[in-house]
């Protein structure tokens, strides 16, 4: 095994991950640090649970620390663009700690939750922010951020912006970041656009493949339970009612909700997690279900990505998903980090030919089983029974507002480090008028700010506005941004060589 001090990551992130008991890479992190360490453009194609988080989260850190940024009020340097709310807060959890080792700061952006909290954070100027596309482009109509001072992109599971419907957006963003910046993309597939993405903004990337798209995790174990419409209720609460953390995957929302409300009132206490769910309802039952006394999360679809909890032990498909990438999707959130785990698909006599077919696509190869809520196949997986909980008048559910708005995303903290840029070029860049300015937005109001966004003077040595630049003085600073990054490049060679 490779340890992240041999891969070159700096001593005091090395620190923070030592301390999290991580030491040594995994393959994804062994295979892109090396190049993304030294600047270079990386397109990493892995499975979920492959460790894609730490992969980017390192460089992105470890790159902005060596830049030795200014923090200016409305102005990220890092950026992260995420698909879902949940995918967005757990990225910034793993960011946080190695952002604050080296004195950088961290915030989220998405939608679902009012805007005034993440316009306050921006207005204080914050250096990295983990954000979903929908919430982000609002704020750059509104002019509230810019994103022409961003030094480094990450775009995470860029296959699910592309299922849904988000690529439109994520080009426009990405094209109101300087076009000599750092990008690194990480992706399951490439496919439904996302290899144009790719080309388009990506500078001779260096590709990585840790794991084919539908390659099995070797510490997954699969099963097709085969079993009669009539036993469904009790097997789905056999499964539910093991000592360890698992997660139960229903087609509907209301399926989900419903399914939570009986297991929780069975004494098997249970929290739902879907798109119907306001912000603080969703953040409530994952905390539940990763910190609390909740074992069971009962989800759709929306949970299959975006929901990185230790050491969940069963997947169950309560209802086996119409494709196969949900599938490995929903399957991946157990056996994460080298674990073992099991995933049990529920198969009804209706569905054997669906569920056959879905299995090969996903290259599973499994023989069902047919099985009854007592059988001894069903009590070997299950293992040890958790003590019945009895139910208190209103179960786990938080009473919530109602859902407010569409997808976002998140962030966190600094400013340190070596590999420097000259101040008056960094001077000379915040001075810039906005880009976002231009984006396309989804039809909000301007909220009346004018186009620098900032709050406050005294963080740049020059203390102008964004709008006073000339063209040639433009030209010169994106000539020093190029000469730069081709030093990165050429330290990158050298070491390759």
């Amino acid at each position: 095994m490779t340890r992240f001090a041999e891969l070159g990551v700096p001593a005091e992130i090395v620190k923070v991950l030592v301390a999290d008991g991580k030491s040594e890479a995994f393959p994804i992190q062994v295979d892109t640090l090396p190049a993304t360490l030294d600047g270079g453009d990386v397109l990493g194609r892995g499975r979920t649970g492959s460790g894609k988080t730490l992969a980017f989260s390192i460089p992105l850190v470890a790159g902005l620390a060596e830049l030795d940024v200014d923090r200016v009020p409305g102005a990220p340097t890092g950026l992260i663009l995420a698909p879902t709310r949940e995918l967005a807060t757990q990225i910034a959890t793993a960011v946080e700690p190695l952002a604050k080792a080296v004195g950088l700061t961290v915030t989220t952006i998405f939608g679902g939750v009012k805007q005034a909290r993440q316009e306050q954070a921006l207005g204080r100027g914050v250096d990295i922010v983990v954000a979903c596309p929908g919430r982000l482009e609002d704020l750059m109509q509104q002019r509230i951020v810019r994103l022409d001072n961003v030094e480094i992109t990450v775009i995470d599971e860029a296959d699910h912006m592309a299922d849904l419907g988000f690529l439109p957006g994520v080009t426009r963003i990405l094209a109101a970041t300087p076009s000599d910046g750092q990008r690194m993309l990480f992706s399951a597939t490439l496919d439904r656009g996302v290899d144009k993405l790719a080309k388009r903004f990506l500078h001779n990337p260096t590709m990585h493949s840790v794991d084919e798209a539908t390659s099995p995790v070797e510490a997954m174990t699969h099963h097709v339970f085969e079993i009669e419409h009539a036993d469904k209720n009790a097997m789905v609460a056999e499964l539910a009612s093991g000592a360890g953390r698992r997660i139960l995957f229903t087609r509907t929302k209301h399926q989900a909700r419903k399914l939570a409300k009986k297991l929780t009132a069975d004494g098997i206490p249970a929290v739902d997690l879907h798109g119907n769910l306001s912000q603080p309802q969703r953040d409530r039952n994952l905390k539940a279900f990763g910190e609390g006394g909740v074992r069971v999360l009962v989800a759709t679809d929306v949970a299959a990505r975006g929901v990185h909890v230790d050491d969940i032990e069963l997947v169950v498909h309560v209802d086996p998903p119409a494709e196969h990438k949900a599938y490995l999707h929903r399957s991946g959130r157990t056996a994460r980090a080298g674990n073992a785990g099991d995933v049990v698909t529920l198969c009804l006599p209706d569905q054997r030919r669906d569920v056959a077919g879905l299995l090969g696509k996903a290259a599973i190869k499994v023989k069902p089983v047919r099985v009854r809520p007592a059988s001894s196949e069903v009590d070997s997986l299950v293992g040890e029974r958790a003590e019945r909980v009895e139910p208190t008048a209103e179960p786990v559910r938080p009473a919530g507002r109602p859902r407010q708005g569409a997808a976002g995303g998140r962030g966190r903290p600094g400013s340190s480090g070596s590999r420097r840029r000259g101040s008056g070029q960094r001077d000379a860049r915040g001075q810039q008028s906005s880009r976002g300015s231009d984006q396309r937005g989804s039809g909000h109001e301007s909220s009346g700010r004018n186009g620098s966004g900032a709050r406050g003077s005294g963080q740049r040595s020059s203390g102008q506005g964004r709008g006073g630049q000339s063209r040639g003085q433009q030209g010169s600073n994106m000539q020093g941004r190029g000469q730069q990054r081709g030093g990165r490049v050429t330290n990158q060679a050298a070491r390759t060589a």
